[in-house]
């Protein structure tokens, strides 16, 4: 139901189906097979009815729940310990309310907040099929301008972030108070997975230098770089209580294997 088929979806089209064996479900039409396609049926009544016709298996959940461990808290971090990437999103999941919504940019932070626990009437958002990096900080700026009733906070990678950084001027321009947490580690990581090289280790930039440039006194805005859990609870504190009514914008230093 809804698939689109890319280099993601396919498994790096290792993994296709055989169109001939397939029913295809789009939004507003079926494909039997090669053919013929029926339009003007909508995928919630086609599903709905199909629904009616299927015989209940619950085997694939049973099996789910047999091999199912669950995830383990972050082992404590000592005084001044670099900070580790399942830190910082532990601290993320504290944040969460029904008030805020997340933004997941392309790549590491996909995965990582994948694992966040969204309370009820949380928003999420994340870009998968298209894997356009930088997609993020366009995308909260327009999500907080039109859920203004929300506080959203970002998990954006430098890379990504530094293809798109300009539109944090528009937030300024705007009075938005979003939470930007910039995971700085040095590079593109996800693709160092994929096919590793020189291109893949980014020029490092002074990120906070940067945003406090663009704020250029002008607005309400706040920044700050951490490197180890105290600092990162301090700075989640700042924005939470004294700067709630700034854009907040916390470079998270990291490890560039730390995923």
């Amino acid at each position: 139901a809804g698939p689109i088929f890319n280099d993601y979806s396919s498994v790096g089209y290792s993994f296709l189906l055989k169109k001939d064996k397939a029913i295809i479900v789009q939004p507003e039409r079926v494909i039997v097979g090669n053919g013929p396609a029926f339009g003007c049926v909508m995928m919630k009544e086609f599903l709905s009815e199909l629904a009616k016709r299927l015989k209940k298996n619950t085997t694939a959940y049973e099996n789910y729940k047999r091999i199912f461990v669950p995830e383990g808290s972050p082992l404590e971090s000592e005084p001044n310990e670099p900070l580790r990437v399942n830190v910082l999103f532990k601290h993320i999941q504290k944040m969460l309310t029904g008030d805020s919504a997340v933004i997941a940019e392309t790549g590491d932070s996909w995965f990582n907040c994948q694992k966040l626990k969204l309370p009820e009437g949380c928003g999420y958002e994340f870009q998968m099929q298209y894997g356009s990096i930088g997609w993020s900080v366009g995308a909260l700026l327009g999500y907080a301008q039109g859920a203004n009733d929300k506080r959203v906070i970002a998990c954006i990678g430098d890379g990504s972030f530094q293809v798109t950084a300009q539109d944090v001027s528009t937030m300024l321009r705007c009075a938005q108070n979003s939470i930007i947490f910039l995971i700085n580690n040095g590079g593109y990581t996800i693709e160092v997975e994929i096919h590793d090289g020189p291109y893949n280790v980014i020029k490092n930039w002074n990120y906070t230098g940067l945003v406090d440039a663009i704020h250029n006194g002008e607005g309400k805005c706040w920044t700050s770089k951490v490197k180890c859990e105290e600092e990162l609870t301090a700075a989640i504190e700042t924005a939470l209580g004294e700067k709630k009514d700034c854009l907040c914008f916390i470079e998270v230093i990291v490890h560039k294997d730390d995923t």
